[in-house]
């Protein structure tokens, strides 16, 4: 799994940009901060996948929606940073804690949450006054109703060993993808401000 490692959500730091103007720019260092995270949740393996392959469920990743060339650049830093938050809302939750190892999560859950406040950062340059609607946008609904469906398959499985082990697994899958988009947005242009 260490191609795994390669991953997280797509991190922003503000920096100054070119000609002295506030800009937000993908950041070397945050990236590295999303592999640490994925190391943890890695770590977090309490069982073997094949135990739980009866447990195992398609919950619908839209892995084309970012790895195609469906999402425009405005539409990228939004999707990037629901999955983050949702990311983070998952395993910050009271029965995530009965599930894992409770240093690896806590360790998780502070690392997702400094990677949410250096997007914070960025967010209202980036989404400006658009924000209100972007939860309207097709794209950040069908994030969320992707993590719907987990909470739901969590819920329905009784919040089990083995339906925690094929939700850390997903996690990765989904964190994977987001390099995908973040590898985009670096190829679209560094400074999440210009157009």
């Amino acid at each position: 799994m260490a191609f795994v490692l390669s991953l997280l959500m797509a991190l922003v730091l503000v920096s100054y940009g070119p000609g002295g103007s506030l800009g937000c720019y993908l950041s070397q260092r945050l990236m590295l901060d999303a592999r640490e995270n994925l190391k943890l949740l890695d770590r977090m393996n309490r069982l073997s996948p094949h135990s739980c392959l009866q447990d195992r469920k398609d919950f619908g990743l839209p892995q084309e929606m970012v790895e195609g060339d469906q999402l425009q650049k405005d539409q990228a830093f939004p999707v990037l940073y629901e999955m983050l938050q949702q990311s983070f809302n998952l395993f910050y939750t009271e029965h995530s804690s009965a599930a894992w190892d409770t240093t690896l999560l806590d360790q998780l859950c502070t690392g997702l949450q400094q990677q949410l406040d250096h997007l914070d950062t960025c967010r209202g340059q980036v989404m400006g006054e658009e924000d209100s609607e972007l939860g309207n946008m097709d794209p950040i609904v069908t994030v969320k109703k992707y993590f719907q469906g987990i909470y739901d398959y969590l819920q329905e499985k009784g919040y089990s060993d083995c339906a925690w082990e094929i939700v850390r697994v997903e996690m990765m899958r989904a964190l994977t993808v987001s390099t995908t988009l973040q590898k985009r947005l670096t190829k679209m242009g560094g400074d999440l401000n210009s157009p």
